[in-house]
């Protein structure tokens, strides 16, 4: 009988050890404490994530020609990093307050070529080209606007948040034609103090850009 026990008990071990193979992959945690831990591995849906930015992005032309500073405020974290055309550089709440001054303003906006590349569940990229018809930046103190018509190429970061998804890091830059001049107006050295917080010309807030198009170069 002990005999007998034995091989039952070692013919149930290597039945665990297999199916234990066959189960799906797991990761192991490095929070403190979690030394042997495991989560089993959670499947990504990329078609939602993909539909849910997608959205988003869409719908920067119309946060820029209604000036939705609100939306703005929505989108972006709110340590979120915007890097625009010029290399200048602003927060959420200046960009916001940009857009709900007409601060850029064009004939049409439009969002383009986007690509959405899902990292894991809560946290993807998205490129794309936002296209500027007969646009103008509105500098303060009566200045000359900026003619900022042009395509620009952007990336924005994006990260799940307390279930919602936020832009964290966007940068935009000007696209160059292949002669070598300027699509749009080259971002070189700021002239004019209202360019270091201006919006770029994304298009659209994110139209990419930013509700205020990200796409603002220097005069």
């Amino acid at each position: 009988m002990k005999q007998k026990g034995f091989w039952a008990v070692t013919s149930l071990a290597f039945t665990l050890l297999f199916l234990n193979g066959c189960e799906p992959s797991t990761v192991t945690t490095n929070a403190p404490g979690a030394n042997d831990a495991t989560v089993a591995t959670v499947a990504v849906d990329k078609p939602a994530i993909e539909a849910a930015l997608l959205k988003i992005e869409n719908d920067w032309p119309r946060v820029m020609k209604e000036k939705d500073g609100a939306a703005v405020r929505r989108v972006y974290a709110d340590d979120a990093i915007l890097v625009y055309p010029d290399g200048s550089t602003a927060t959420r709440e200046e960009d916001a307050k940009a857009t709900e001054e007409g601060m850029v303003a064009a004939e049409s906006a439009e969002v383009t070529d986007l690509k959405v590349t899902v990292l894991d569940n809560d946290s993807a990229v998205v490129t794309g080209r936002s296209i500027m018809k007969n646009a103008k930046l509105n500098l303060p103190g009566g200045v000359k606007p900026v003619d900022i018509s042009g395509e620009y190429r952007f990336v924005d970061t994006f990260a799940k948040r307390n279930g919602e998804w936020k832009i964290v890091a966007s940068i935009s830059t000007a696209i160059q034609n292949m002669g070598g001049a300027a699509a749009s107006p080259s971002p070189g050295a700021k002239t004019t103090p209202a360019a270091a917080t201006s919006p770029a010309a994304k298009a659209t807030p994110a139209a990419k850009d930013t509700p205020t198009m990200k796409a603002a170069p220097t005069p």
